[in-house]
């Protein structure tokens, strides 16, 4: 049994699937990326093939540990793809966007996609159905909200995310709540509703951490898909490390 670890590093937090062949056995979230956390990893799972998708200044000695220890491969623009990039710098594509791509390509094809990734950020994500990323839209994400109103403000508190929101608040916190999650699931239902008017043969996926508070409230079918960004890793693990 081949084993592949596909590390992706967010701006919130660092986590690798441990993939079994193509299926996630785990994912795990690291408390850093010191050397002695991804040579315990190595030492414990003892991969064939990494991968690494990151959108921070990492541990650069990590890099070097993983091609010592694995056929290694860092995502970038430089990588190669099943799918086309056709705008006009695509070395400022991020690369947790180019996996979520990858994955959107390989389990939704032959069709237009729209993937919404809910992280540190909001990423809007579309891939039409000739695998081209066409583009789409960043906004902040949920926990950026909630601190942005606490930061901004003179009493104000920081207010924990959760699912069991009022359209109406009755105090401060269910206020906060109300306006951020449900402003949020409205930006979204939006953005769905204008491209679905645009694109026939359309399809939504919804992915990221704060999936479990978001998708409740929107209105729109969409398909919910926590580990897209690490299936996408896999695939392109496959492609750049024979």
């Amino acid at each position: 049994m081949s084993t592949t670890l596909c590390f992706d590093f967010g701006n919130t937090r660092r986590k690798v699937a441990v993939f079994r062949d193509a299926e996630i056995d785990k994912v795990l979230v690291l408390p850093d990326d010191s050397s002695g956390v991804i040579n315990a990893l190595l030492d414990e799972y003892r991969p064939s093939k990494t991968i690494l998708s990151s959108v921070i200044e990492h541990n650069p000695e990590m890099e070097t540990l993983l091609a010592d220890r694995s056929k290694f491969h860092r995502l970038s623009h430089l990588t190669k793809l099943d799918f086309s990039t056709p705008v006009g710098k695509p070395e400022t594509i991020g690369a947790d966007r180019l996996a979520l791509t990858a994955g959107a390509v390989r389990f939704y094809p032959k069709q237009h996609n729209l993937v919404i990734a809910l992280g540190t950020c909001i990423t809007y994500n579309f891939i039409n159905k000739f695998r081209e990323l066409v583009g789409g839209g960043i906004s902040p994400g949920l926990e950026m909200r909630l601190k942005a109103l606490n930061h901004y403000t003179a009493k104000l508190p920081v207010v924990e995310a959760d699912s069991n929101v009022p359209l109406i608040g009755y105090d401060t916190r269910s206020n906060i709540l109300s306006g951020v999650v449900l402003g949020m699931v409205y930006e979204m239902d939006g953005f769905i509703d204008e491209y679905r008017s645009k694109f026939d043969n359309f399809n939504v996926v919804l992915t990221g951490g704060d999936m479990v508070h978001l998708a409740p409230h929107l209105k729109n079918k969409i398909f919910a898909d926590p580990d897209l960004i690490f299936k996408g890793l896999y695939a392109i693990s496959e492609v750049n490390n024979p």
